[in-house]
């Protein structure tokens, strides 16, 4: 079965950077290619949100929060979605997932949990 692998989660310093991979290792290769991706997070408290995706072309889109901070990317050929995020702030501290941006999408993975100090 399809399924995504989050990592590269931690305790960090406001303001310094960090980046997480997400794999999809089960997912054939051009499946892969042609799926749009997204990340997601859910604060405590607060429902899980979308705030960034790439589509197979490549295009992204970002939310208000995290715009011009946080760059989403995707290598095809790991089979690997990644989260650049700098300048980190601690409204940031969430768990973080991501997964296909469709309503067909795999079941959702355990998430990375990030949490951003003052």
């Amino acid at each position: 079965q399809v399924h995504v692998v989050e990592s590269g989660g931690g305790l960090v310093q406001a303001g310094r950077s960090l980046r997480l991979p997400c794999k999809v290792p089960r997912m054939i290769l051009s499946t892969f290619n042609s799926q749009h991706f997204a990340w997601y997070r859910q604060a405590p408290g607060k429902q899980r949100e979308l705030f960034a995706s790439i589509s197979a072309g490549g295009y992204t889109v970002y939310g208000d929060s995290v715009k011009g901070r946080f760059t989403i990317s995707k290598d095809n050929g790991r089979r690997t979605v990644y989260l650049q995020m700098n300048n980190r702030r601690a409204e940031d501290t969430a768990v973080y997932y991501c997964n296909v941006n469709s309503n067909t999408r795999p079941p959702w993975g355990q998430g990375a949990q990030v949490t951003v100090s003052s």
